[in-house]
């Protein structure tokens, strides 16, 4: 399975959430609903999956939680908020870089239309 077609499902999973529950709700609540989506599309799928910061050469466990990983491959971070910044972009490049992972998807499910809330970063 590629990463765009990978992708694609997470798009198509997080769509059909967004049309049945709206924007305004808690970051948290889509990310269940999301993870349950993907899992019923027979995805692999880990919630808050920990991301040890490496510095000075010394592995350091206090890191970052990305939100969904799927198929071990694309890093999927949600957000409810009224628009996207560069600091979660930022973010999602950190996530990826530290992760070593080529693909990430940054949803933000705080927008009338999901397409509009949707940015694909690659590493």
């Amino acid at each position: 399975m590629t990463n765009n077609h990978i992708s694609k499902q997470i798009i198509g999973a997080a769509i059909e959430v967004h049309k049945l529950l709206g924007p305004g709700l808690l970051e948290s609540a889509y990310q269940e609903c999301l993870y349950f989506e993907l899992i019923q599309k027979g995805l692999n799928v880990r919630k808050e999956v920990p991301r040890p910061i490496i510095y000075k050469d010394i592995k350091l466990d206090h890191g970052y939680r990305i939100d969904l990983l799927v198929e071990e491959r694309v890093v999927v971070e949600l957000k409810a908020v009224e628009f996207l910044t560069d600091v979660h972009l930022a973010q999602m490049l950190t996530y990826l870089k530290l992760g070593d992972y080529k693909l990430g998807l940054l949803i933000n499910f705080h927008v009338t239309l999901l397409k509009n809330g949707i940015k694909r970063v690659i590493n």
